[in-house]
């Protein structure tokens, strides 16, 4: 099955901005494109929107003038349904609400020829209960794009339960002839993105309800040590705090209210004072005029430690050590005490200085955390947590040693898994568990992730790089410490972790 043809007509329903970035994405690819609305005027209005990004685009020399002729050309609004009856795809982007996304379909339904593909681009409904509206549902296929669509380059292809694999073909390659990175995807609460990127925020938030720092810091780690773009509270104003709450809602409910997708109480009280971020002036941040932005904290200077001696390799922080040594601090070998578990440097004071890995410092005898970093050579800033009797020499010690290495340290209250490892932690498990129900393929949730919410790195090549029990365990450690459900690894993950390398992937 090949994608639609160039001549063959497309329609866009509900002219939204969604719904102009889906036109303007078909007609720029070639298709004649037809505008409904169900408000009059409001689709000849959206034809002007979009003209007038087509000159931008060609003042910016991205498009020439005859290209945007031609396009301008083949794009028309229609006034009633009836018009979109020679329409090969008809692409709905309307208010979201199943009753009126089915009532929509129905109609259409009434309207379009047997062979017309109807798509939604629903991100929160179940594309199987739109499709169960419809007369025939196997042509029913969900077509996800991420504001902007013009510019993200990732569509999720969304198949119901009864829609016909020769729909989802279709559909998927028509989003690439589109210039578009398309990734199929089963019929589930949040699809790729929504359902995967849950803990990106949640675990944030948690962070901050445990007050182990306030948001600036906690969105200054997991930018210059995690290597994330924005931080989750940065992150959610820019979204709009209703919009972020609702999608975790949603996909919550979905779930039947799975602890794993647990809402934010913090983010509940955010949204009641209307606190929403960028729109109204104030979320996590104010951005009223002349308001400053509240800096992360920092630590003061500190002198290095004179050496440090290694019990183990560090497992995934093993570039710590090569970066102490160019630094000009010796490293001296010692052996791991074979009662306490994981790797750890011995500080000159008889401290100890570990990456996270579940524990808290308060369990162990005068010891020192530090975060998981994307790439511990690049990282600009390192995360350290303590517990109340941890040595002020040895956090001092802790504090020059990462200093030394050219970093800026933040250290935070003693919150098991810390910001950055947590979070990652439980974005591959919930990766995973998403592949080991068929919701996508390993390559497609990487890809997803990457281009829909720009991840620095896919979950799986986050798996492979971190080790095959790393998440795990981690989580395993957590689930001990605050066994709610929330962090008990899932099934799927216990099978990897566990796997042998010849039995399955490698992930």
């Amino acid at each position: 099955m090949t994608a639609l043809d160039l001549s063959s007509p497309v329609a866009v329903v509900g002219t939204g901005t969604m719904g102009q970035g889906i036109a303007q994405v078909a007609l720029v690819a070639g298709h004649p494109v037809h505008l409904y609305d169900a408000v009059p005027g409001r689709a000849r209005e959206a034809a002007d929107a979009i003209a007038a990004r087509l000159a931008r685009l060609v003042e910016k020399e991205r498009l020439t003038a005859a290209d945007r002729d031609a396009a301008l050309a083949r794009l028309r609004a229609a006034s009633e349904l009836g018009e979109l009856a020679d329409c090969a795809l008809v692409v709905e982007a309307v208010v979201e609400r199943l009753d009126i996304k089915q009532d929509l379909f129905r109609e259409l339904e009434k309207v379009v020829a047997d062979g017309c593909l109807l798509a939604t681009n629903t991100s929160s409904l179940s594309v199987s209960a739109i499709g169960g509206a419809l007369a025939h549902p196997g042509r029913f296929v969900g077509l996800h794009f991420f504001n902007p669509a013009p510019l993200m380059p990732l569509v999720e292809v969304v198949s119901g339960f009864a829609t016909d694999v020769a729909s989802a073909t279709r559909a998927y390659e028509t989003a690439r002839a589109w210039g578009k990175t398309p990734v199929a995807c089963a019929d589930t609460p949040g699809f790729i993105v929504n359902r995967i990127a849950r803990p990106f925020y949640a675990e944030a938030f948690a962070a901050y309800e445990y007050q182990a720092a306030d948001p600036a810091t906690i969105d200054a780690i997991l930018r210059e040590c995690g290597g994330f773009r924005m931080g989750a509270f940065e992150l959610t104003d820019l979204i709009g705090q209703d919009v972020n709450e609702a999608v975790t809602h949603s996909v919550w409910r979905s779930f039947f209210q799975d602890v794993r997708f647990t809402p934010s109480l913090a983010q509940r009280r955010l949204v009641e004072a209307g606190r929403l971020g960028r729109k109204s002036g104030r979320g996590w941040y104010d951005y009223g005029d002349g308001a400053e932005r509240p800096e992360p904290h920092t630590a003061e200077p500190a002198e290095p430690p004179a050496h440090v001696v290694a019990e183990g390799d560090l497992g995934p922080a093993a570039e710590v050590l090569a970066l102490i040594r160019e630094a000009g601090i010796p490293v001296r070998e010692g052996e791991r005490d074979e009662e306490d578990e994981g790797t750890r440097l011995v500080l000159p004071g008889g401290g100890h200085l570990a990456l996270a890995d579940g524990r808290t410092s308060a369990e162990l005898r005068d010891t020192v955390f530090f975060d998981l970093a994307l790439d511990y050579r690049k990282a600009t800033r390192i995360a350290l947590s303590a517990a109340q009797d941890t040595s002020p020499q040895t956090l001092k010690e802790a504090v020059g040693l990462f200093q030394a290495l050219g970093k800026k340290v933040s250290v935070i209250g003693d919150v098991p898994g810390m910001i950055v490892a947590r979070t990652v932690a439980r974005i591959i498990d919930l990766a995973h568990d998403a592949v080991a129900r068929g919701v996508a393929t390993e390559e497609d949730v990487d890809t997803a992730m990457r281009l829909g919410v720009n991840y620095p790195l896919g979950p799986f090549e986050w798996s492979r790089r971190l080790g095959r029990r790393w998440a795990y365990d981690l989580l395993d450690g957590l689930h001990l410490r605050d066994p709610c459900g929330r962090y008990a690894p899932s099934l799927a993950l216990y099978r990897h972790a566990y796997a042998t390398d010849q039995g399955e992937g490698t992930a």
